[in-house]
């Protein structure tokens, strides 16, 4: 007989798996320390006017499934009537077989909403009423929806020419107990190969009341913005370095570089990256210093389809996964830091599930014996958020190196209803590990279980960033 859907018991095998989730994993609050949450939204205390704005707007994951179906672009990112778009993406979702959207859709309207109705054509109108019944009530909005599930902190990420305004009403209201906090996202100021580099640097100079001539402003500017976000009680700093590299270079070099980029000259792609290299490295040693953590995210290949990128711009569903290598350029960068002294806390993620294990041996020539779990490999990111690839990571963290010293999971994402992302991640992890223990792997020790499972789902982030959240 078939287990029934979804029930309390989903996505877990054995007795040992159902006792490391309901007894540890469930209970733990969450620090959901990488998404792109907006800041304004939680400022505001936003309230949704329905199910299509919350569930579908900024998806691009739904997106693209709806995309593979059939939708025309008209009822997904057009000016169609949200009902109709609601209506199109219920009438296609029964098609994700085996896709994590089937799942995170089901667990977002049972675990928010009340509601275990299965998404379909049929069902649309009676789950767009339903919804849009409650969304109306304080319970729904944004703040509340954090609270309900039992986050303790966000870390959203923010670029450097922020004013973090929002960030700065959201902790002067007491009333609100859920920590967010800015991440320090520079991609800008180092992307020197983008076409619009040279009228964001003259936006770095104004904030930072810095004249930027230089190669030498760049980093003042950059550094009395890290001076803002810590103001504002920033912990980590985050990028993305699709392609990794590295190439040293002179300051004489770097100002030569600048100059010639800021004048419209194009570069060759040895000077980028020696721009690109002496910028990370420099806000590499600031990390340091700061005692804040890096996150690195390697490995997409953004903005692929032309066409659509002119119509939408970026983070619309165009991006896949590319195959460029990884250790070389990344080991020379993190050696670089490390002979200094100075290589932060770092978390190294890959979209290429074939590089796990380049990252899983990598993050050991690092680790200082000093810091629990000082150098991270990060969670199944992005495509690779799913069942599949998430165990993936885990196994390969577990087998190379110390899957009980992981910080865990984050949403990596602009919904307020991804927080069902982190029970999912849950289950998965302790029907993993239960797996092992009923298989004779690791011995069913349950205070060790409950230190491992426990440190995973929240412990172990708490410790590593330091935002207070105990």
């Amino acid at each position: 007989m078939a287990k029934p859907f979804m029930d309390e018991d989903f996505l877990l095998e054995t007795p040992t798996a159902l006792t490391l989730y309901h007894e540890y994993a469930a209970p733990q609050p969450i620090l959901d320390y990488h998404c792109h949450l907006p800041p304004a939204e939680i400022a505001g205390n936003k309230q949704f006017r329905n199910i299509t704005e919350i569930w579908l707007g900024g998806d691009h994951y739904k997106w693209r499934f709806m995309r593979s179906a059939g939708v025309p672009e008209e009822f997904i990112t057009g000016n169609q009537p949200d009902q109709e778009k609601f209506r199109r993406f219920c009438e296609v979702l029964p098609l994700a077989v085996g896709n994590p959207l089937y799942h995170w859709c089901h667990l977002e309207l049972r675990r928010f909403f009340g509601l275990d109705t299965l998404v379909s054509a049929e069902t649309a109108d009676s789950l767009w009423d339903a919804c849009n019944a409650k969304l109306g009530t304080p319970e729904f909005s944004t703040r509340s929806l954090m609270v309900r599930a039992k986050v303790r902190a966000v870390c959203t990420t923010d670029d450097p020419i922020d004013d973090l305004a929002n960030h700065q009403a959201i902790a002067a209201d007491s009333s609100f107990t859920v920590k967010v906090l800015p991440t320090f996202r520079p991609d800008r100021s180092f992307n020197i190969d983008r076409a619009e580099f040279a009228d964001y640097i003259g936006k770095l100079g104004d904030v930072s009341g810095v004249r930027i001539n230089r190669f030498a402003d760049v980093l003042r500017a950059l550094d009395a913005r890290m001076d803002h976000f810590a103001r504002h009680g920033c912990r980590l700093s985050d990028h993305g370095v699709d392609v990794t590299f590295f190439a040293e270079a002179t300051e004489a070099e770097l100002d030569a570089i600048l100059a010639r980029r800021l004048s419209g000259e194009t570069l060759t792609p040895k000077e980028v990256e020696q721009y690109k290299t002496a910028v990370l490295l420099h806000l590499g040693r600031e990390y340091a210093k700061r005692d804040w953590a890096m996150q690195l995210h390697m490995g997409a290949l953004r903005n692929n389809n032309t066409r659509m990128f002119k119509q939408l711009g970026p983070d619309t569903g165009w991006d896949s996964i590319t195959d460029s290598l990884v250790a070389s350029n990344l080991s020379r960068y993190l050696d670089a830091l490390d002979r200094d002294g100075l290589l932060p806390r770092t978390i190294l993620y890959c979209l290429n599930p074939a590089q796990n294990e380049v990252l899983g041996t990598m993050i050991g020539n690092f680790q200082d014996g000093r810091v629990f779990g000082k150098m991270q490999f990060g969670s199944g990111w992005w495509f690779n958020d799913q069942k599949d690839g998430m165990i993936r990571q885990m196994t390969a963290l577990a087998c190379l190196g110390n899957l009980g010293a992981f910080v865990g999971m984050l949403t990596d994402s602009r919904s307020f209803l991804s927080y069902t992302r982190h029970e999912y991640f849950r289950r998965i992890l302790c029907n993993l590990i239960g797996g092992w223990v009923e298989n004779g792997e690791y011995p069913q020790d349950w205070a060790q279980l409950k230190r491992v499972v426990e440190g995973i789902c929240y412990g172990n982030a708490s410790r590593y960033f330091g935002l207070g959240t105990d």
